[in-house]
Formats: C-alpha cells, sequence, structure tokens
C-alpha cells in the first residue's frame, strides 16, 4: 500500500515557508492601517502558510513537527478537506491508524470528489485489518473510469482479499493491477507474496524476475529481493538466498526493519 502526497513541498522551499510564515505571523499581530487585510483574510494566509509549512517538514520525514503545524491550520480552516488529508497521512505515519481514519473520512465528507483520500481511508482500513471497508472503498474507486490511476486501488483490492485470505481474488486483482501498470513495485510484492502462500513458487519466482528487471535501479526493488530470497529459501537454495538477502541491504534504508531482516537472514544462512 503505498503510501506518497503529491502535495508535498520539496525539502529545499522550507526556508521560504518559514519565512513567510513569520512575516504573517507578523503582520497579524501589528496594528491596523487602512491597508491592513481583514481579519479573516489574514487568518486564511495564516493557515494556508501553516499548513504548507506542515507539509514541508511531512516531506522531510519531520512529522510530529508536521502534526504540530497542521493542529494548527486546522483550528483555523476547519473545514478544509486537504488539510484532513495531510493530518490522516501524518496520522498513518505515526502509526496511529484510528485518528488517519477520522480525517480521511471528514476530507471525503468535505469532498465526495477527492479520489486520494478516499484511496488514503482505504488504506487505514487495511491497517486496521478492517478487510470489507477496505474493499468497499477501493471498489468505488476502481469502478471510476476517470481515475488516471487505478493500478493502486486495484493493488490495494488484492491485498484486502489476501487479508481475507482469499487468494483466488488477491490473484486476479495483483494481476489487473498490473496490467494497469507493468512494473508496479506493490503489485508484483502482493502477487508474489500470494503465489507463495498458496506454494506456487516457480510463479512467485517468475514474477519477481520479471520485476526485478523492470525495477532493478529502484531503492523500492528492495521488496522484491526479500520476497526472492523467500522463494530460495523455499527452495532449499540458501547461497542464492544470501545474495539476495545482501541485495536488500545494499538498496533498503540501513535503518529499516527490512535491512534488519536482512541482516538477520544472512547471520542465519
Amino acid at each position: 500500500m503505498k503510501k506518497s502526497n503529491k502535495n508535498f513541498i520539496r525539502y529545499n522551499k522550507l526556508p521560504i515557508l518559514i519565512f513567510l510564515y513569520l512575516f504573517l505571523l507578523i503582520s497579524s499581530c501589528s496594528s491596523k492601517t487602512t491597508n491592513t487585510p481583514t481579519v479573516d483574510n489574514q487568518q486564511s494566509k495564516m493557515a494556508k502558510a501553516t499548513k504548507e509549512l506542515g507539509e514541508a517538514f511531512m516531506a522531510e520525514g519531520n512529522y510530529t513537527a508536521a502534526l504540530n503545524e497542521f493542529l494548527k491550520a486546522e483550528k483555523i480552516t476547519p473545514s478544509d478537506p486537504y488539510l484532513h488529508n495531510d493530518l490522516g497521512l501524518t496520522y498513518m505515519a505515526k502509526k496511529r491508524f484510528d485518528l488517519a481514519e477520522e480525517h480521511f473520512k471528514k476530507a471525503v465528507a468535505l469532498n465526495s470528489d477527492y479520489i486520494p483520500a478516499k484511496n488514503n481511508l482505504g488504506s487505514a482500513y487495511l491497517k486496521q485489518q478492517k478487510w470489507d471497508l477496505a474493499i468497499s472503498c477501493f471498489k468505488e474507486i476502481s469502478d471510476n473510469l476517470l481515475y488516471a490511476t487505478p493500478h493502486y486501488p486495484l493493488s490495494n483490492l488484492g491485498w484486502a482479499y489476501l487479508g481475507k485470505r482469499d487468494l483466488n481474488l488477491a490473484k486476479k486483482y495483483f494481476s489487473m493491477s498490473l496490467e494497469a501498470q507493468p512494473g508496479f513495485i506493490n503489485a508484483i510484492h502482493g502477487l508474489a507474496t500470494t503465489y507463495m502462500e498458496s506454494s506456487e513458487l516457480q510463479s512467485a519466482f517468475n514474477i519477481l524476475s520479471e520485476g526485478i528487471k523492470r525495477n532493478s535501479d529502484k531503492g523500492g526493488a528492495a521488496i522484491l529481493y526479500a520476497d526472492m530470497a523467500k522463494v530460495y529459501e523455499k527452495n532449499r537454495q540458501f547461497d542464492k538466498a544470501k545474495e539476495s538477502w545482501q541485495k536488500v541491504i545494499e538498496l533498503a534504508p540501513s535503518q529499516s526493519p527490512l535491512a534488519e531482516e536482512a541482516n538477520q537472514k544472512i547471520n542465519q544462512l
């Protein structure tokens, strides 16, 4: 389930946003003149600057600072669906999936056409193992012919059905996701996992081999090498498994759970 926000602002904009934030703060505290904007206008600008500062912190990975700014903005503009989506994403990053669900619901209630928020709501359901709610959410999105990236909800449907242990439907939706977007790592990982769950090791090997070819230069391919290592282990090809785990260490962030798993596996093999 992949969870990037297209509204994120790059880190190199952070000093500018901080300057804008301080400027608006000083302006709102200064004495009124005939050219001073109305209070409502000042508050709107303040909320926007605060939200954008939070998005910059979120892009940096500083979720606590981001949450602090988003909560400030929420007090000023509680009916902003995009702000609630940002809050939901921040709570997802902090593993408070219940609070993420609450804010994604608010975002969708405020803007029923806000499909990314609906997809994020489905992801929050997935994290809480609310499989049927997730399925309902993702099916609504995947049925929308105007949605430009259908491979996301289709892959998420695969994960929901995998969670329900309906392996046939999981395979179906992961495969549909890959038809819509060949090389999509989340769907390759899901389909390979489903094949391993159903002891179809050759099918898992084939889909992973193709996926690694398509994504060999991407950091996200680390999960595919981890899956391949597990296939090799199941086939008792331990030398090849060790090579795949080594590749995971090369690609995954050094402090990530995936890198830690790879180090443990190499020590065991």
